[in-house]
């Protein structure tokens, strides 16, 4: 951690750290040498926008100050090219706290001279565009008067977040309220219900109010069953409930439902997390949790409740969530606008059993949680009761409360407020996503000693879906890759893994199979469907390991080329249009390295068919190789890119140029790409269909724009690919990431309003070949890019 030093603290209780010019020379190493840094991509706007967030920062223990350390964090791992973030941290009472490098100035909230003096650092700040202010009325409860001159002063453009929205407001907190609201250009609240409230009650105007849910973690999961063994608790039960502990959580509302619930389970234990509010402590000390300990020794329940007198960190926090068979939220406050606690539980797949606030009302349907009324001790042990009975029951809730949470991930959470700051900025602040570090975690995960699993269920290979030969011929196009990358022991072993795998699927008349189940036999789907592709495939693979000879094993290269001889005896006959661009594309490979002449006639004539093909059904505003675009679209441009690299016939040249610039027509637009839907294909004369759209379709966009674009040099084929790969990044329809930062997967696709959770092997070698085929262009030109806040 890098701290700033400190200007003393002056009577007029605005302070600002001194700037820091330059990271040492030592840290510099260090952090270029982090695996978890985030490279930046390849467009590099002149200059961030300066946003400057007023908040309660850590190590301040507070639930907004963990709540914006976790959004500024996420804004930085995504838009660091396009915004500069500072913070204005918020402190209430005489403790002085050392910040990270990120806070550039400090505000006593007590203290009235403070306001003014900021202000005016604001106005004059040149590097500030934008402020962000985190609201709770307890910040400002000594100097409402201050805070709300304070926003009436700033020149620049003010974006508030209520955190809290209160109902049916006396005179002076509605005429407070709209005072704060009239002074900034958006307001941002977390549910829907606070919306409404502001609309009705504050008469604050719709169009200036933008719903953004409170963020959450993405988890990469583990079993209940191994977390509750590495923390000693396989044999419980365990409820849950975390936070700055105070007398408005109401734990004594489960505490008093607990012998019920014992007597039923006597396995039952509740786990309390979470340090006693610092504020409270100042107050009263221990006197809450002094008494709650004293209920329990009256209860009898010493066996049964457990108190972690911690603030923990947040992976110990997420793997506790995850062991939860119930978390429970008994807040006694109808008023509690949203929880970020039980928030964070659904992130983590609990069920959950929730009093009513508005935030659970919105939140909680009857397929993703529990309410029960508040302080009703009663009817919470009967609904505990009812869900430890029913595990499919449970099952089944936190499945939905799992797709449900997801689009708050703070990955998304940080694309909703770098768009709000976008659109406020009229055209001055470009959005530019980051691109991760490469990530072979989850590709891993999926892979047995057999080869790449074909399905997953959320992050966890689904066995019973076997393997495919379509699946492990990408892996082993990923794997090459990444080896031609890093020379790695890991990525060679995971090279034989797949390359094994495709000798097995190969027969001796040079046809392949592609369905294996776990027990190493071949499905009877392998006698039901054409495999025409999935041949195409195999000859892809094959081509680009023999591409690499010079850096693979010798015994490897000679095995494969006699593979993929053995497979041409039947690709002539090949009539299938994708099957013949990926065998194109595979012998194209062969060819570069083995130049044997009926190796090119191979190619010339699959080529030729493709070009008879394109002949047939082009005709004006229609220059395609079929009658409707369906999947895997621009690889027959690319194939036929491939074709004319070794023929050099023209014809292939105009024709490979005139499909790929005719598919971008149809599905590139201002808002991004957005490839043909697989709930319906694009027919010629027809609308298209929307949603349904699959990374693999995406992944396939960005390699061949690549391929346009290293032979062309045409700067429109490098801008469409950086693009198309900000689609798994969250420039897609829903907004929402595809790629899975935390697992290294990528879901399934986009549905009407969801991703699909689930992270399959064809989805996350998609985005693999995508984020590796991105890799020449962010090393070649943005190495000096890299990160440079530490959090």
């Amino acid at each position: 951690m890098t701290y700033h030093p400190r200007i003393p603290y002056s009577q007029n209780g605005f302070e600002a750290p001194l700037e820091i010019a330059k990271f040492s020379s030592e840290h510099d190493e260090k952090l270029l040498a982090d695996d978890s840094v985030h490279i930046t991509s390849t467009i590099v706007p002149e200059k961030p926008a300066g946003l400057l967030i007023i908040t309660s920062y850590p190590p301040r223990e507070c639930g907004i100050a963990t709540y914006s350390q976790d959004l500024i964090e996420a804004l930085y791992n995504k838009f660091s090219q396009s915004l500069q973030i500072k913070v204005c941290a918020m402190e209430s009472g005489e403790d002085v706290f050392s910040y990270s490098r990120e806070v550039k100035y400090v505000l006593k909230t007590f203290l009235p001279d403070g306001y003014a003096k900021l202000a005016n650092a604001i106005n004059l700040d040149p590097d500030i565009q934008f402020v962000l202010i985190q609201h709770e009325f307890g910040f400002f409860k000594k100097q409402q008067q201050a805070f709300t001159d304070f926003l009436h002063q700033l020149t620049k453009p003010v974006i508030i977040v209520f955190h809290t929205v209160l109902p049916r407001p006396n005179p002076a907190l509605r005429l407070a309220v709209k005072q704060i609201a009239d002074a900034c250009v958006s307001v941002i609240v977390m549910t829907h219900n606070s919306k409404g409230i502001l609309t009705q009650d504050y008469d604050v105007p719709d169009d200036q109010i933008s719903v953004i849910a409170h963020g959450t973690h993405l988890v990469s999961f583990v079993s209940n069953s191994t977390l509750k063994k590495k923390y000693a608790l396989e044999k419980r039960k365990v409820f849950t409930t975390f936070g700055l502990l105070s007398r408005g959580k109401s734990i004594e509302t489960t505490i008093e439902a607990l012998p019920v619930i014992v007597s039923r389970f006597p396995d039952a234990l509740f786990l309390v997390i979470g340090k006693t509010h610092p504020e409270v402590f100042k107050n009263d000390g221990e006197e809450y949790r002094e008494s709650l300990e004293k209920k329990v020794k009256a209860l009898g329940l010493e066996n049964h409740v457990k108190f972690i007198n911690q603030y923990l960190p947040l992976p110990e926090l997420l793997e506790y969530l995850q062991l939860t068979d119930i978390y429970l939220f008994t807040t006694n406050d109808p008023n509690q606008a949203v929880s970020g606690t039980f928030a964070y539980a659904m992130s983590c797949g609990c069920p959950v059993i929730s009093t009513p606030i508005p935030h659970a009302r919105e939140v909680l349907t009857h397929d993703t949680g529990v309410i029960f009324d508040f302080g009703n001790s009663q009817q919470l042990a009967e609904k505990v009761i009812k869900l430890l009975e029913n595990k499919p029951l449970r099952k089944s809730i936190r499945n939905n409360s799992l797709q449900a949470i997801v689009a708050t991930a703070w990955e998304n959470s940080a694309i909703s407020h770098a768009r709000e700051i976008e659109k406020l900025s009229k055209g001055n602040t470009i959005l530019q996503y980051n691109i991760p570090a490469i990530n072979l975690a989850h590709l891993k995960t999926m892979t047995t000693r057999t080869g790449i699993v074909q399905f997953a269920k959320n992050n966890q290979p689904d066995m019973r879906s076997g393997y495919t030969l379509d699946d492990n011929a990408r892996a082993l196009i990923v794997s090459c890759m990444h080896y031609k990358l890093q020379g790695d022991a890991e990525s060679m072993a995971h090279i034989h893994t797949y390359f094994s795998f495709i000798k097995r699927c190969i027969l001796p008349s040079g046809n392949f199979l592609n369905y294996l189940d776990t027990e190493f036999r071949f499905t009877e789907q392998n006698y039901t469907t054409n495999l025409e592709d999935s041949a195409g495939r195999a000859l892809w693979s094959l081509g680009y390991l023999i591409s690499m000879k010079d850096v693979l094993p010798e015994e490897m290269i000679a095995e494969a080329c006699l593979l993929l001889k053995q497979a041409l005896v039947r690709t002539e006959m090949i009539h299938s249009t994708r099957a013949m661009a990926f065998a194109v594309k595979g012998l194209c490979l062969y060819y570069t390295i083995f130049s044997e002449p009926y190796v090119l006639d191979l190619i010339k004539t699959l080529a030729d068919r493709l070009e008879r093909m394109y002949e047939h059904e082009s005709e004006t505003n229609w220059n395609w190789f079929e009658a409707s675009l369906t999947y895997a679209n621009s690889l027959l441009p690319e194939a036929m890119l491939y074709a004319w690299q070794v023929t050099n016939d023209p014809v292939y040249r105009k024709i490979a140029i005139n499909s790929l610039d005719f598919l971008i027509s149809k599905t590139f637009n201002k808002k991004g790409i957005a490839v043909i839907s697989n709930r319906g294909w694009l027919v010629k004369g027809e609308k298209p269909n929307r949603f349904g759209e699959q990374p693999i379709d995406v992944a396939y966009a960005v390699m061949t724009l690549s391929a346009f674009y290293e032979v062309f040099k045409n700067d429109a084929y490098r801008h469409k690919m950086n693009i198309a790969f900000n689609w798994f990044q969250g420039q897609n329809y829903l907004h929402q990431i595809v790629y899975n930062p935390a697992t290294g997967g990528c879901y399934d696709g986009l549905e009407d309003k969801n991703v699909n959770l689930n992270q399959g092997a064809e989805s996350t070698v998609s985005y693999l070949m995508a984020r590796l085929t991105m890799e020449q262009y962010v090393t070649s030109e943005n190495s000096a890019n890299k990160a440079s806040m530490v959090f």
